[in-house]
């Protein structure tokens, strides 16, 4: 079985490598392909991800090319974790919208629009590449804004399912407090990427959402950084970035008094940088832990193993919503638990969903609708209008300013501008 993860030289792929070792029966690996243009980074982490492999007895092959189409090649799965632009492109996603009193995100808001502008284009071209080359071959999406980047691989007919980290997140967690198996907690998790909530939690087939609340609602919100009064009062547990849609301007406030998530998280990869260069190192380094991207691995491994071994298990990814949710369109990408198997992703069934949440998925989807077409088509005005529908944005006099902004920020990126 060959592998191949897009971005490869990412000082995140540790973490993929690790769980690739660890959990090799349920996805037996005999070629894992690293493919990424940063040829330094690339030869540290491919040899990180060598000792990786040695130390745990996996007798797998780690290959590294900055050769796209050579890396590609025969690989029954390709993952995508890039980043056009790196953590330089991010910070500036994070910087300008506060010049404008909106949230500086990466994957929401204006930053998230102009993250996915300059990686759709990128995503779709590689992915050409992949049909061509191996029209089997499953894309596996965890390149943010996942949902957007999904969409645009789906509408182009394209084998691909998107990947998140917080629903197994949440799952971890729900089960540690619980004291049980994180494989014995299943989840009510529906809404977008990054846009999702928390609606039940099931142990032994009861629901122990409303238990789970009451006994650890301090710690929740703690975790969330939304009052625990909250959770309480709606019986759900929001996804961390609903922070951003319930408490808008004080995470204003914080991003204009603090380093930009990007700053930070460039200063811990030197760090990792640094640590993969030592040729003692042989297995992930604790700091990674800060990098983000919690349980990826677990979750990467599992829906590849579904999709290439066909098990009809459940997961939760981001798909088609084909019906799941009837006030969307069928072609909306979703986030929900489904089946999933050699055939693709089916969600399971959902039941209604309440008027608080479906009205924020509405509009949200319509933004992501109008951000791909910015994305696909180009053209400052598909850029205003989608700004304009963003529920973070909304208003004309931001949406003109941060349009303008955007272009500025992104013209090496945007032929187009």
């Amino acid at each position: 079985m060959k592998l191949t993860v897009v971005g490869g030289g990412s000082t995140y792929t540790p973490e993929l490598i690790d769980g690739f070792a660890r959990l090799r029966d349920s996805l037996p690996v005999t070629e894992l392909v690293l493919v990424d243009p940063a040829a330094d980074r690339l030869a540290l982490v491919g040899g990180l991800a060598e000792r990786i492999f040695a130390k745990q007895g996996h007798p797998g092959k780690i290959v590294t090319t900055s050769n796209l189409d050579e890396g590609i090649d025969g690989a029954d799965a390709v993952l995508l974790q890039l980043r056009v632009g790196g953590q330089a492109a991010r910070g500036q996603d994070e910087s300008w919208p506060l010049e404008c009193g909106c949230v500086g995100q990466e994957t929401t808001g204006a930053g998230g629009l102009a993250k996915a502008l300059r990686t759709v284009p990128v995503v779709l071209d590689i992915a050409e590449r992949v049909r061509r080359t191996n029209p089997d071959a499953w894309i596996i999406d965890f390149t943010n804004p996942v949902g957007i980047v999904t969409r645009a691989l789906l509408s182009q007919g394209h084998k691909a399912v998107g990947l998140c980290n917080v629903a197994i997140g949440f799952q971890r967690k729900f089960a540690g407090m619980l004291g049980v198996t994180p494989e014995e907690v299943a989840l009510d998790h529906v809404g977008l990427n990054h846009l999702t909530w928390e609606r039940g939690v099931t142990v032994g087939g009861e629901n122990v959402l409303p238990k789970l609340l009451a006994s650890h609602s301090a710690e929740l919100a703690a975790d969330l950084k939304l009052p625990a009064e909250l959770l309480l009062q709606l019986g759900v547990v929001p996804s961390y970035y609903l922070r951003y849609f319930y408490a808008h301007d004080e995470v204003v406030r914080e991003m204009l008094d603090k380093p930009s998530r990007a700053s930070e998280v460039a200063a811990i990869e030197k760090e990792l940088l640094d640590l993969y260069a030592d040729p003692a190192l042989d297995e992930k380094p604790a700091l990674l832990e800060q990098r983000g991207g919690a349980y990826y691995s677990e979750a990467a491994v599992a829906l590849a193993s579904s999709l290439l071994n066909d098990t009809g298990d459940v997961q939760v990814v981001n798909t088609l919503n084909n019906g799941a949710l009837p006030f969307l369109p069928d072609d909306a990408v979703i986030e929900v638990p489904a089946t999933v198997g050699a055939g693709g992703t089916t969600p399971l069934p959902i039941s209604p969903l309440e008027p608080l949440y479906a009205g924020l998925v509405a509009n949200v989807t319509a933004y992501e609708n109008l951000a791909l077409e910015a994305a696909l088509k180009g053209g400052a005005d598909r850029v205003f209008t989608a700004l304009l529908a963003h529920p973070l944005v909304g208003q004309i006099e931001y949406a003109n300013q941060l349009t303008d902004k955007l272009l500025a920020h992104n013209r090496e990126y945007l032929p187009w501008a």
